[in-house]
C-alpha cells in the first residue's frame, strides 16, 4: 500500500508539501499540485484527507462569504444563493467578515478544510493568493456583488452606469452641486461608482463634492455622519448620492434633524437600491440592481463548475447586470 513519502517520492516533493497540498493547509504552487495529485492517483493513494482536498462535488454544501446582511443587498443575494442551492440539492454554509479582512481570511481557511464543495464571495479585496490557491485546488469559486480577481468568475452589477445615470438624472431635476457619500476606493463597486459620478460630472461641467468618516461603510452611521460632513462643508449642496441604501437611510435622518424637507431643501439618491427603500417615511429614489437575480446567477455557476467533470471545467465568467431607475419621494 502506497505511503505518503511514497506520494512525495514520486512527485519529487517533501512529504510536508504533499501534506499541505492534500490537507489545503498552506500554498502550494499549482504546477506542484498537480504533480502531487497525479502522483496520489498512479499510486492509488486514497486517504480520506485525499477525497477531501480533490473537491469532487460529494458534501453537496456551499459557502457564502458577505461583509453584512443586515439592510443590504447581500441579504438578497444570501437568500437567494441559498434557493437556488437548495433546490439543487446544496445546503448553504453563511459567513458574515464585517468586512475585516482577517475574518475573511479565518472563514476561508476553516471552509478549506473540506466543508463545502464550492465558495461565492464578495471580498474585501486582501485574500486573493488565498482564493486563487483554493481554486487551483479543485474549490470552485465565484465572486459575487465585488469583482476583484479576474482569473475567478464573477456576478456583478454595472456600477460605473450607475453612477453616470445618478448624476445625469439629478441634473436634470435642476441639481448642481451633488455630493456623493461612497466607500474603499480599493472596492470595485466604490472605485466604479466614483468614475461614473465623476464622468458625468465633467460632461455637465460640474464640482465633485465627495466626503468619508471615520465609520464602517456599510451603516446607517457612516451614510448620517458622512452628510452632516458634506453639509458643514458645502452648505449649499442641493443633491446627495449614497453608494447604498444603508448610507441613504442615514442620510434622510441627518437631514431630517437638520430640518431640512426632501426633496424640496435637497434630493437624494441610492446607487445600489433594496427593497427597503420602498418602505421608509420619505421612500427612497434608488438605482436598483437585481440582486435577486444575481444570488441565483452566481450559485447556478458555481454548482455548474462543482458539478463539471475534472478536465472539463468552464473557464472564468464575468456577467455584468444593469441597474434600473425607480423614482420615489427622495427625488
Amino acid at each position: 500500500m502506497a505511503t505518503l513519502k511514497d506520494v512525495a517520492k514520486r512527485a519529487c516533493v517533501d512529504v510536508s508539501t504533499v501534506s499541505r497540498a492534500l490537507n489545503n493547509s498552506g500554498y502550494v504552487h499549482p504546477d506542484t499540485k498537480a504533480r502531487i495529485y497525479k502522483a496520489v492517483k498512479e499510486l492509488s493513494y486514497r486517504p480520506n484527507v485525499l477525497a477531501q482536498g480533490l473537491r469532487q462535488g460529494k458534501r453537496h454544501t456551499i459557502a457564502v462569504v458577505v461583509p453584512r446582511m443586515n439592510l443590504t443587498t447581500f441579504a438578497d443575494v444570501v437568500q437567494a444563493a441559498e434557493e437556488e442551492a437548495r433546490n439543487r440539492g446544496y445546503a448553504t454554509l453563511i459567513c458574515n467578515t464585517e468586512d475585516d479582512p482577517k475574518i475573511e481570511q479565518e472563514s476561508l481557511g476553516r471552509l478549506r478544510n473540506g466543508f463545502v464543495d464550492g465558495i461565492l464571495i464578495a471580498g474585501t479585496s486582501h485574500c486573493s493568493r488565498l482564493l486563487r490557491d483554493l481554486h487551483s485546488s479543485g474549490l470552485a469559486v465565484v465572486q459575487v456583488i465585488r469583482r476583484q480577481e479576474p482569473r475567478l468568475s464573477s456576478v456583478v452589477a454595472d456600477y460605473q452606469t450607475c453612477g453616470y445615470e445618478a448624476v445625469k438624472y439629478l441634473a436634470s431635476r435642476g441639481c448642481r452641486r451633488i455630493g456623493l457619500i461612497n466607500g474603499d476606493s480599493g472596492l470595485a463597486p466604490y472605485r466604479e461608482r466614483y468614475q461614473g459620478y465623476s464622468r458625468a460630472l465633467k460632461e455637465f461641467g460640474l464640482e465633485e463634492i465627495t466626503v468619508s468618516v471615520d465609520k464602517p461603510v456599510n451603516t446607517f452611521e457612516y451614510g448620517y455622519f458622512c452628510t452632516e460632513s458634506l453639509l458643514d462643508q458645502h452648505p449649499h449642496l442641493d443633491a446627495i448620492m449614497a453608494a447604498v441604501d444603508i448610507q441613504g437611510i442615514g442620510a434622510l435622518r441627518a437631514l431630517k434633524d437638520r430640518q431640512m424637507s426632501v426633496p424640496r431643501d435637497i434630493r437624494v439618491i441610492s446607487l445600489t437600491g433594496n427593497a427597503i427603500g420602498d418602505m421608509l417615511e420619505t421612500s427612497l429614489t434608488a438605482l436598483e440592481i437585481p440582486s435577486y437575480e444575481i444570488g441565483r446567477k452566481a450559485a447556478r455557476m458555481l454548482i455548474e463548475e462543482i458539478e463539471a467533470p475534472e478536465g472539463a471545467k468552464p473557464p472564468a465568467q464575468h456577467l455584468s447586470f444593469a441597474a434600473t431607475l425607480v423614482e420615489r419621494e427622495s427625488s
